[in-house]
């Protein structure tokens, strides 16, 4: 008898409005481990707009929010996403990703603007921090890749090609100073053909290095000032004296 009274005290408990019947609207519905539902049903699963609150027990997700569309027991819609650690998402989700466009703001302050896919950043999209940095431009995978410009507090300034999150491909660095580097890149150093031009705060433009680089060196080619003359030469990576000037040229020039 002690036993079927607990029973049935069990059954009401747990059938009651408080923990909610799947396809009631408007029900909270509360599962074992916490998490909880108020929204929308149909055919015994979360359909339409609601509210769900992950539980702060074992398992992913543990004390995050999610506010919005939901499409056969999925997110699918638009909707917002609150995550415990003070992080936050706002946009379009599919299949529980976020999915299309959308605003992912950090916790620290950190912001990224633009096209997701599968819950990462891919296509267009513009990243910044409370810093100053700032990313505009192509995504893959969560990393930048392809083309983009990447800008900082101090005045230093990347455009052109990205891969893996790194300077690839062909792009103009332009340092504080007023340097300016325009050629290939690999790895996030000057790799391949390009022209480093090296600025003088009084006599302007006064130096540059035009030809091959290597991991971020001068690998080969030559080293002149802007009038053209000869300061030194490049050959695999070491320093080389231009030659003595001829007895019928006395000022040899870079052409």
């Amino acid at each position: 008898m002690k036993h079927l009274l607990i029973t049935i005290l069990f059954l009401l408990l747990f059938t009651s409005p408080l923990f909610g019947q799947p396809n009631e609207t408007g029900v909270l519905y509360i599962w074992e481990n916490g998490s909880s539902y108020k929204g929308e049903w149909k055919d015994g699963k979360k359909h339409g707009q609601g509210k769900f609150t992950y539980g702060k027990g074992k398992g992913k997700g543990k004390g995050d929010e999610y506010v919005g569309e939901f499409k056969s027991g999925y997110r699918n819609g638009q909707g917002k996403y609150f995550w415990s650690n003070g992080d936050k998402y706002e946009g379009e989700f599919k299949d529980d990703k976020p999915n299309g466009q959308g605003t992912y703001t950090w916790s620290d302050g950190r912001k990224y603007v633009g096209e997701f896919k599968d819950g990462r950043e891919n296509g267009q999209g513009t990243w910044s921090s409370n810093d100053g940095e700032k990313y505009s431009g192509e995504w893959k995978n969560g990393k930048k890749y392809g083309q983009g410009k990447l800008t900082f507090s101090n005045g230093e300034k990347y455009v052109g090609e990205f891969k893996d999150g790194e300077y690839d491909g062909k792009g103009k660095h332009t340092s504080p100073n007023g340097n300016v580097y325009v050629g290939e890149w690999k790895d996030g150093r000057e790799n391949g053909q390009g022209t480093q031009t090296w600025k003088d705060e009084d006599a302007g433009v006064f130096a540059k290095f035009k030809g091959e680089w290597k991991e971020g060196k001068e690998w080969n080619g030559i080293f002149y000032y802007t009038d053209g003359s000869i300061l030194v030469r490049y050959v695999n990576g070491e320093w080389i004296d231009p030659p003595p000037p001829s007895k019928t040229n006395t000022h040899q020039k870079y052409h």
